[in-house]
């Protein structure tokens, strides 16, 4: 959201990591790019360690108390996990001593691994003793957790399980977790009633072929009709509950969109275009399975808001082919399905870009993930990553130009403020642009004082286009609203 300060003489240019000419964030929008986009694997342009290094120099740049609250933030409303981890473990100096501590360590904890991620990250970075504020915030979060969600996550198999932690941080039982607690420490914690559980104990229990295939039905049918299986567990299993009990579609499809379900699950929404590719479209139940995925996006973007007079740019670069979180889904398909969604939210004219520019033409009526699961092999504009060609091509006055992009420009190696500058000339705009950065790699390509950066795969980041035009540094100010 150029957070920059915008006088000349301020404007600080760099190079991207494809070597185009761009320009430096701040740092707080630049630790929460990071935050919000990175799911610690490697990058196109950055490995999995350049990820880990970038967050810690990020960190380094702004106050403790903004990266505790970007941690918080990016956990509690965008689910990201692995990056938050990192970023609890790397915060444990900066927060020593801090009123707000104690809390940071409670609020930034969603699960019970979320615990035993943040100790094994600090544990493997060098340190010997859990802080003090740490180990409180830990034992006040594991107020939070039943007997269930104690057996699920106590991670017997893992170097340091749920009981060391236990152990070191010696939470007090509450009426919740007595009993569960006081299982894990005499060892008799067993998973018994989860659906890796229920799934397992079905296979040994089979006596052949046909009996285990009866057996997981009936788990499956205990877990679906029970409504005992999470969302992000039933979008995960689609296509092993289809295969073992099929019956079920009905009740799996109505599950997939219901509403509270998705808002209060915190799954992203390219998990459900993961789902949707799995699923064999010869199949009269996938079929109909995929049918209600595609109904679950809509639901799950329907917060975005409707722009007038917009045009819609999805970046289909070689680099935006990488794949997103050890997943199947790359970046290229994460923003033609944000892309697609919002163009038919807006009516907006729709566009991708590579080494030149085209519009592409669509219904209202299309599906957002159908668009975003062919986008890549439908590419007609080449590979490079040609900003200028957005400005050259658009034909018509915008009021907003919206581009998911991983903003790595390196055709003519300059940045596209000429070829922005020619087209508001050409057509009298002076259009606010949207600039979503999807890999977070940490550079803009505008210096305009119009422009909102943003970041994030959850569609909670639409929330925020309702505010930039009267507040530009929203992101920043909603992570800073942060509760400590």
């Amino acid at each position: 959201m150029a957070l920059f300060n915008f006088k000349k003489t301020a404007v600080e240019k760099t190079v991207n990591l494809a070597g185009g000419e761009a320009f430096v964030m701040t740092p707080e929008l630049e630790l929460a790019s990071l935050v919000l986009t990175s799911f610690a694997q490697e990058q196109f342009y950055r490995d999995q360690k350049a990820s880990f290094d970038d967050l810690a120099k990020a960190m380094s740049k702004c106050a403790p108390e903004f990266v505790a609250k970007t941690g918080v933030y990016a956990r509690r409303e965008f689910g990201m996990r692995s990056i938050t981890h990192a970023l609890a473990a790397e915060l444990a100096s900066g927060a020593s001593g801090q009123a707000w501590a104690k809390s940071f360590y409670d609020k930034i904890i969603n699960r019970p691994d979320d615990m035993l991620e943040i100790a094994a990250y600090y544990k493997a970075k060098g340190g010997k003793n859990l802080p003090n504020a740490m180990k409180k915030g830990f034992a006040s979060a594991f107020d939070r957790f039943d007997a269930y969600q104690l057996a699920k996550y106590r991670g017997e198999n893992k170097a340091l399980k749920l009981v060391d932690l236990v152990n070191l941080v010696r939470p007090v039982p509450t009426a919740k977790n007595a009993d569960g607690l006081k299982a894990l420490v005499e060892g008799t914690l067993r998973n018994t009633e989860t659906w890796e559980a229920k799934l397992t104990q079905a296979g040994q229990k089979a006596e052949s072929d046909e009996e285990k295939m009866d057996l997981k039905a009936a788990a499956w049918t205990e877990l679906v009709k029970g409504n005992r299986l999470g969302y992000f567990a039933l979008v995960r299993n689609l296509r092993n509950i289809l295969e073992q009990a099929p019956e079920l579609t009905p009740s799996v499809c109505a599950q997939l969109v219901n509403k509270d379900r998705i808002r209060q699950s915190l799954v992203l929404p390219f998990r459900l275009v993961v789902a949707y590719k799995q699923l064999d479209s010869n199949n009269s139940q996938a079929r109909q399975v995929r049918e209600y995925l595609s109904k679950a996006i809509d639901i799950a973007c329907q917060n975005i808001p409707a722009l007038e007079n917009t045009l819609v740019v999805v970046d289909n670069s070689g680099s935006m082919g990488m794949r997103m979180a050890k997943s199947e889904m790359t970046y290229a398909e994460m923003g033609a399905l944000f892309g697609m969604a919002l163009a038919k939210r807006s009516n907006a004219d729709l566009m991708e870009f590579g080494d030149t520019a085209r519009y592409i033409k669509f219904n209202l009526s299309d599906s957002a993930i159908e668009f975003s699961a062919n986008f890549q092999g439908l590419n007609k504009v080449g590979h490079g990553t040609n900003f200028h060609s957005i400005f050259e091509k658009a034909q018509k006055r915008y009021d907003r130009i919206v581009i998911f992009s991983d903003m790595q420009g390196w055709v003519h190696y300059t940045n596209p403020t000429t070829a922005l500058a020619t087209y508001k000339r050409r057509t009298g705009a002076n259009p606010y642009i949207y600039s979503f950065d999807l890999a977070g790699y940490g550079s803009l390509q505008f210096p305009e004082r119009n422009v909102f950066a943003l970041a994030g795969f959850s569609e909670k980041v639409f929330d925020l286009m309702r505010v930039l035009e009267t507040d530009r540094h929203a992101l920043v100010n909603k992570i800073k609203s942060v509760a400590l």
